[in-house]
């Protein structure tokens, strides 16, 4: 068992004045919680150094994993992006600037655009993922292989609970 961390000096805390509350799932949720930012801040590290954010990997991921041609409707992207569409343009006039990304007309929309992914594009985002992945197995093998298999299990309900459609 590792160390008292601050979860359990802040619950411990919570279970002495109220103790009624039943605080002990606490104990998973908080941790997810302080897990992400971690989390975040290693992404923003790795992607920095391909002079990207981790939205504009998001962005980029997309179109490389729609495959050849490597192309989406901004209204795709911003779906599966779980973005506006003015969060979605932002995104892409970025992207577009660096030559990652280039918007073509709609063949089947004259007042739409297509939005492509480039070779550089391409490229960027392969090597910005596999550095995300060295740096990923990195952390995880501090833990055996088993209990990184029960934890992606474990972690893969949690999220279907959460996304369960309403």
């Amino acid at each position: 068992m590792a160390d008292e961390d601050t979860t359990d000096r802040v619950l411990s805390g919570w279970e002495e004045i109220r103790p009624e509350l039943g605080v002990g799932a606490l104990q998973v949720t908080a941790r997810l919680s302080r897990i992400g930012p971690h989390l975040a801040r290693r992404q923003d590290e790795v992607f920095s150094r391909f002079g990207l954010s981790r939205g504009e990997v998001g962005a980029l991921s997309a179109l490389r994993i729609a495959g050849p041609p490597y192309r989406l409707s901004p209204t795709r992207l911003a779906k599966g992006l779980m973005l506006s569409s003015a969060g979605v343009t932002s995104r892409i006039d970025r992207l577009e600037r660096r030559g990652l990304v280039r918007r073509l007309d709609d063949p089947d929309d004259r007042r739409g655009v297509i939005i492509e992914l480039t070779g550089e594009g391409s490229q960027i985002v392969d090597d910005a993922v596999a550095a995300l992945a060295i740096s990923d197995r990195q952390l995880l093998e501090r833990l055996d292989p088993a209990e990184v298999e029960q934890l992606e299990g474990l972690l893969r309900k949690v999220l279907a609970l959460l996304e369960l459609p309403e």
